[in-house]
């Protein structure tokens, strides 16, 4: 790695440190899960590092005590996961990566280190980079791995976090990444019209598969109001 390389991977490893506290009591309810699925210490937290997707994982301790096929553990796995394809697309039109980048970048992506890079990144002084943008994956990488091995080595001792109430921090984190960008009609009726079909989706198909079908149609949506005719006047 170059020295220009560490400030701006710094910055966005940083970038992330606000979100620490909603992220780990939930890899701690990961753990305490997976353990009481029947998983040891290791393979709770080969999970998490290999994995590193928390929904998918919640599902696959809850497959895994169920006695679930593998087949229905991996498609289970990558409907909610599904969503990944849309991050990376949109990164890989705005950040400069090499092949290897792309897919180191592509392991540790998740929606908190997306959001952040994608609205904070512009903004740093080296512009959206690679460096930050792994800074910003790492950041949760890091905290979710500890507090995963925390909550397998003594999350009986530990209270329930869905009664702390920490669930309201991440949809508050992307609540304000979304209204600095709501400055333009279209936008505005791009994320209500994502939102409407969001919330009527969700009420049949699983989480990942939502996000992608809103993703895709708020994305083309975002496109005609672009490009109608009038839209520049």
């Amino acid at each position: 790695m170059t020295a220009s390389f560490w400030p701006p991977f710094w910055r966005g490893f940083r970038a992330l440190v606000p979100l620490w506290p909603g992220m780990v009591p939930f890899a701690v309810a990961y753990a305490v899960s997976a353990r009481g699925a029947g998983l040891s210490v290791l393979d709770t937290q080969l999970m998490s590092l290999t994995v590193f997707a928390g929904a998918s994982q919640f599902a696959a301790t809850g497959l895994f005590a169920s006695q679930a096929s593998a087949l229905g553990i991996v498609v289970t796995t990558f409907l909610l996961n599904v969503r990944h394809v849309l991050y990376g697309l949109s990164l890989s039109r705005q950040v400069p990566m090499n092949r290897a980048q792309r897919a180191l970048a592509a392991q540790f992506l998740t929606d908190e280190a997306y959001g952040v890079s994608v609205v904070r990144g512009p903004q740093d002084p080296a512009g959206l980079s690679f460096a930050f943008v792994l800074g910003a994956e790492l950041s949760l990488y890091a905290v979710w791995n500890l507090s995963t091995l925390a909550g397998a080595l003594a999350g009986a001792v530990l209270p329930d976090p869905q009664a702390l109430g920490v669930g309201v921090i991440f949809p508050l984190a992307f609540l304000g990444l979304l209204v600095p960008q709501l400055s333009r009609r279209p936008n505005v009726v791009v994320a209500l019209a994502s939102g409407l079909a969001a919330w009527g989706l969700a009420r049949a198909l699983p989480g990942g598969l939502v996000v992608l079908l809103a993703g895709v149609g708020g994305a083309l949506l975002g496109a005609w109001l672009q490009t109608r005719p009038g839209a520049r006047a």
